[in-house]
């Protein structure tokens, strides 16, 4: 994370008011235990700050690696796939250097293409309706047998 994010300026201008706002005794003769509270105040918004950053940025990001590695790793030939650019088409074969798969998207027209690139596989529009179709067909006995 660069120098100058807002997430670092917020943190060092939290750590950093305590130093500039307290004096000696300040304005209201008060002294002492205001600056101590205030400081764990603010050391509780910054765990807070972190812990909130890690669920809301960090660990999906973590869960998207991860996915796409189980992906890259479950790829084989015959494998129907949309790649990054949405180009649909049929791995030929994994090329030996292991970064990168022969796709075929037309007769006698294939590209190489790195397997980082992949988005998915591609499920066709026919399976998705199968798919639909047997869920309600599933779905209708049952609610024979509540009636």
């Amino acid at each position: 994370m660069p120098a100058t994010s807002p997430l670092t300026a917020l943190l060092m201008q939290l750590l950093l008011q305590p130093a500039a706002t307290s004096g000696a005794g300040g304005a209201t003769g008060g002294g002492g235990s205001g600056g101590t509270m205030g400081c764990g105040l603010q050391m509780a918004m910054m765990v807070g700050i972190f812990g909130l950053t890690y669920f809301l940025l960090l660990r999906p990001e973590r869960q998207r690696q991860l996915d796409a590695e189980k992906l890259q790793s479950s790829l084989r030939a015959g494998m129907k796939v949309r790649t990054t650019s949405g180009i649909l088409g049929e791995i030929l074969r994994l090329n030996d250097d292991g970064r990168s798969v022969t796709l075929g998207i037309a007769d006698k027209v294939r590209i190489n293409i790195l397997r980082a690139n992949i988005a998915g596989p591609e499920i066709e529009v026919a399976e998705k309706a199968a798919d639909k179709d047997k869920d309600k067909a599933e779905a209708k006995p049952a609610e024979e047998k509540k009636a």
